[in-house]
């Protein structure tokens, strides 16, 4: 129905105007003698554009008569056009009688007011309910440029709040979120960036924009790209997801940890739902991560401790528990391990001699095996880790840094380590005051250096280990003096 009152068959839009060229026989013709094109008349035209808007709209004239009522007007209050268009004010039908004088008194006042009248009031819906709608007026100049009315733009005010809650949260999430908020395009590419998630980034906000992940993470960007392609595909994940990136810094690479939330963004104006991109919300937990890590992984060693002690107190030979100690401390922490003792006083003049007593298979995974049944001493160049570590009776770490892998071999071949390895932690054996020898791990490649949580560990093992070769040569000396 269209929007604006009707006379006869014309829409009363304004002043009488001249009719149009074309629209008569009089009108001017093509060069072939046709009348041109007929467009769409202006009133229908307007009346389209009015039931199209997406919010109420009245109009009324000088003499406050409706003279437009669109589609939304009627959806909110019921009433249709035919009905509404004609009607002196409110009052009676729109508003109560008791507020009518009101209302229309602040409405009618937007005529001789400079720009746009915004107001609050009840209006009543044909079956009798009440509506509180936001109002926003203006004057609407006649061709002499006097007012000749007014239009009321209205919507419900929960529609409006809504509105400008989605607004306010929007330009909070990208000023002043403690959480990281990305707007990625259909091209996997950062369109809108708040300032937590530049910081995050190590970048300004725009700096990142249009700019491919793969440039903004060393690694981790694949794994993002991604996750943001199935979204794209599929829809938001059911839980967030926590991924492990690396963020380039003056200061090098960093490792986080980012718990990380999506959203597919579709246009709300398309008739079908199109992708605009996709909503990543993150936030940094690689503190919180590794401190879970680093309980879990005390919590294991803890375990492996008790059960390798439970384990080592069934073997009737001490030495045989020293390397049940070994074995358990193998598991999760090293590729191989070797136990080296002493030969004769450590504290004794000139470089310390050591020999093998128990090592892990080097070919393949297996029990610790018992050595150095000849008492043959291990021929350690000088400046070797286990003798350092004798030397100063405390751990000493070593590795092969960042050398090509021809290199790395030679650098363990020369210790009379396995080829593979590439990191080395050797802990000294010390018990009742005397240092008995070195228990070396040593891992390959594929682990990372070891640190001072794993010397500590590694210290731990040590004294079980100690303890049990001390206890096997007390057992050996107790045997001898038996003999004689």
């Amino acid at each position: 129905m269209s929007a604006s009152r009707r006379s006869g068959t014309t829409d009363e839009l304004g002043p009488d105007e001249p009719e149009r060229p074309g629209r008569g026989d009089d009108g001017p013709k093509t060069p072939g003698g046709a009348q041109p094109p007929v467009g769409p008349d202006g009133a229908d035209l307007l009346a389209a554009l009015l039931d199209g808007m997406d919010a109420a709209l009245c109009a009324f004239d000088g003499d406050g008569v409706v003279t437009h009522w669109n589609r939304e007007a009627e959806r909110i209050l019921g009433w249709s056009a035919q009905e509404a268009v004609g009607r002196r004010g409110f009052a009676g039908w729109a508003v109560r009688e008791a507020d009518a004088a009101d209302i229309e008194g602040r409405l009618m006042a937007a005529m001789h007011a400079p720009g746009r009248q915004v107001h609050e009031f009840a209006l009543l819906t044909k079956d009798g309910g009440r509506v509180l709608v936001r109002t926003q007026s203006a004057a609407v100049p006649g061709p002499d440029g006097k007012p000749a009315g007014l239009y009321c733009a209205f919507s419900e005010v929960h529609a409006q709040i809504d509105l400008e809650r989605s607004i306010a949260l929007s330009e909070a999430l990208f000023d002043d979120a403690s959480w990281g908020v990305v707007l990625v395009d259909a091209d996997l590419r950062p369109a809108v960036v708040n300032a937590h998630a530049a910081r995050a980034l190590g970048t300004s906000r725009t700096a990142l924009l249009g700019r491919p992940l793969g440039e903004l993470l060393t690694r981790g960007a694949e794994e993002l790209e991604n996750a943001l392609t199935h979204v794209l595909a599929e829809g938001a994940p059911p839980a967030p997801a926590e991924l492990w990136v690396g963020v380039r810094t003056p200061d090098g690479e960093k490792r986080r940890c980012w718990r990380s939330g999506f959203l597919r963004l579709a246009s709300p104006l398309a008739e079908e739902p199109v992708p605009l991109g996709v909503g990543w919300i993150f936030q940094d937990v690689t503190a919180a991560k590794q401190g879970e890590q680093e309980a879990s992984l005390l919590r294991f060693r803890a375990n492996q401790l008790h059960r390798a002690g439970r384990a080592a107190a069934e073997c009737e030979d001490p030495t045989e528990a020293a390397t049940v100690h070994l074995d358990f401390a193998l598991a999760g922490f090293a590729d191989h391990a070797l136990v080296d003792r002493v030969m004769g006083d450590a504290e004794g003049a000139g470089p310390p001699r050591l020999m093998r007593v128990a090592a892990t298979p080097s070919g393949g995974p297996g029990p610790s095996t018992l050595t150095g049944h000849a008492g043959l001493p291990l021929r350690y160049p000088d400046g070797h880790p286990a003798l350092q570590c004798v030397a100063r009776a405390g751990s000493v770490r070593a590795g092969s840094g960042s050398v090509p892998a021809d290199e790395a071999r030679a650098w363990a071949r020369t210790r009379q380590w396995p080829e593979d390895t590439v990191h080395a932690l050797c802990a000294v054996l010390r018990s009742r005051g005397r240092t008995l020898g070195v228990v070396t791990f040593l891992r390959g490649g594929g682990r990372t250096p070891f640190e001072r949580s794993d010397a500590n560990y590694a210290e731990d093992v040590a004294v079980r280990i100690s303890s049990a070769l001390d206890l096997a040569d007390l057992t050996a000396q107790t045997a001898e003096r038996g003999e004689d």
